[in-house]
């Protein structure tokens, strides 16, 4: 007979974030890994406010900040296999000597008023080669620490801390655009993104990595899971809504007469996320991963309509901190879940994938926001933020058999026991 293991439920205490965060060997690249993800929204709302600034156009901007997000998806599979294989120094390193040069391309094109073609083709290349820190750091956590309390309440600071990079990110985007010139934020934010990853690349754990005996397998790598494929589906539709609304929600400030306001309006929901996740890591429900993706992704649907109703900016941001309450248990659940349904030896480039169902959400919601914002309002893109959550959602609720927790044998204990 087989026992099940609840590692699915995810439930963690204080005492297991403390004893994850004082982990010796998890200090350097812990603290490099900050560096190198701060930015991580700052850049995409930096350039998609840069490139508004210069155009005059939403439409434009979305686009350009779309094929950035497309080249992300695509160099977070790429970067993670090859982390899982070869360990993560070489890849960052490569990674990053890359993001420097295609964000220099980038700049260049988007001063002397390129078209919008070939703005889209540099973003593209600046996502594709952004370190892939996020990945690296999640999968290392899985060589620091055994599965259990720790692991998860690492995966939750994952979560949590990224929140926290939201929360900053827009709102310097918002007010570095102001600078003297509107490109600051963007050359900024590569900058911190570059330094983090190097560090983080060279950190004493990072470099005694050793790949993974398994991770050279299926040519599908993390996807052969059928598990993953849904996992991969709720993180698509997590990306999706949160697109949508980073598209709507600067330019409900704009039409309002307050475009710098935009950026701090999206921190206002992270602040929620950010507070509402660690209580939710401490009993979070449902238990059953396979319930929990659908359940969280349709409500956070349901709770995006409501960014619709108000008629004023102070209005818009508290419908915001009600509806950002279910980002960061989005975002946990999702590395959990990992620990479920990724194949042995494809941790990294299973959170690529994450990453990749994520981005391309947010290029499908930023390009067709923009759309949507031009011809019918902001109003009606939270709407359709709202209706493209609660469908994929559904989605997921019929896929929620695949999402299996994993099975060992008994102990011997256990058989004594059974057997009395």
């Amino acid at each position: 007979m087989l026992v099940r293991v609840s590692h699915s439920e995810g439930r963690t205490s204080l005492a297991d974030y403390r004893g994850a965060l004082t982990t010796r060997a998890a200090r350097w690249p812990a603290i490099a890994s900050v560096l190198a993800r701060l930015p991580i929204a700052m850049i995409g709302i930096s350039a998609l406010l840069y490139v508004q600034r210069e155009t005059g156009s939403f439409a434009a901007a979305g686009l350009v900040s779309a094929g950035s997000l497309v080249g992300v998806s695509v160099g977070a599979v790429i970067q993670g296999r090859l982390i899982d294989r070869f360990g993560p120094t070489r890849p960052l390193l490569v990674a990053s000597l890359l993001l420097a040069l295609s964000m220099t391309a980038l700049v260049t094109a988007i001063e002397a008023h390129a078209p919008t073609g070939v703005l889209l083709a540099f973003a593209a290349a600046t996502g594709l080669s952004e370190p892939m820190v996020g990945s690296a750091s999640r999968a290392l956590w899985t060589r620091l620490l055994p599965p259990g309390g720790a692991r998860n309440a690492a995966f939750s600071y994952e979560a949590i801390s990224m929140e926290v990079f939201f929360i900053l990110g827009p709102g310097l985007a918002g007010l570095l655009v102001l600078a003297p010139w509107a490109g600051t934020g963007l050359v900024l934010g590569v900058a911190l993104q570059f330094t983090g990853a190097v560090l983080f690349a060279l950190s004493p754990a990072v470099r005694a990595w050793r790949a993974s005996p398994a991770s050279g397998g299926s040519l599908l790598g993390a996807l052969a899971s059928p598990g993953m494929r849904t996992l991969a589906l709720a993180a698509l539709g997590f990306g999706v809504v949160i697109g949508f609304v980073e598209v709507a929600v600067p330019a409900s400030a704009t039409e309002a007469g307050s475009p710098t306001f935009g950026g701090l309006l999206l921190s206002a929901w992270s602040l929620s996320s950010v507070a509402f996740g660690v209580a939710y890591s401490l009993r979070p429900w449902p238990r059953r991963m396979g319930l929990r993706l659908p359940v969280l992704l349709g409500g956070f649907g349901a709770l995006v309509a409501l960014l619709a109703w108000p008629s004023s900016l102070w209005g818009l941001a508290l419908m915001m901190l009600l509806a950002g309450a279910l980002i960061t248990p989005q975002s946990t659940a999702h590395s959990s879940a990992i620990e479920l349904v990724a194949p042995s030896g494809t941790a990294a480039e299973a959170f690529g994938w994450v990453l990749t169902a994520v981005t391309l959400g947010l290029a499908a919601g930023q390009s067709v926001s923009g759309y949507v914002v031009e011809h019918a309002g902001p109003s009606a893109a939270f709407l359709a933020a709202s209706v493209a959550g609660l469908v994929l959602a559904a989605v997921v609720w019929l896929l929620r058999g695949t999402v299996r927790e994993p099975e060992r044998a008994p102990a011997v204990s256990e058989l004594v026991g059974a057997g009395r």
